[in-house]
């Protein structure tokens, strides 16, 4: 539970520095550009702030080239989340990544405890 909890405040310090870049890329690029940058960057600090506080794991080049992998089921879900949004509902492109991401988060969780803890993935998350 403490892991779940973690990994939730981790997210939302996360999507807090992501939609603060995204802001602030799109001055100056369409949405989807500053989206894609927003992410990538984000991902970064994500990595670091989980594997310290969520899974209280040590950061391995292992890891970090692996962790990509825990972002590529939400970046999928937010990018095609975001599309449809702006562009088939015609929504406003300021808070439509907020609303997208949010059904990526389960999935996101299962993958990321998955990658920074090996061996995890036959617990039970209870």
């Amino acid at each position: 539970m403490r892991q779940i909890l973690t990994f939730a405040a981790v997210g939302v310090v996360n999507t807090a520095t992501y939609y603060v870049l995204y802001l602030l890329f799109l001055t100056a690029f369409p949405y989807l550009a500053a989206h894609v940058l927003a992410f990538v960057l984000s991902m970064f600090g994500s990595f670091f702030l989980n594997a310290r506080f969520t899974y209280r794991t040590r950061p391995t080049w292992r890891k970090f080239l692996l962790f990509p992998l825990t972002n590529l089921s939400n970046f999928v879900i937010t990018t095609a989340g975001v599309y449809l949004i702006v562009d088939v509902l015609h929504a406003g492109s300021r808070f439509a990544p907020l609303l997208a991401s949010a059904a990526a988060i389960p999935i996101t969780f299962v993958v990321s405890r998955w990658v920074m803890l090996p061996g995890a993935e036959s617990e039970t998350i209870a």
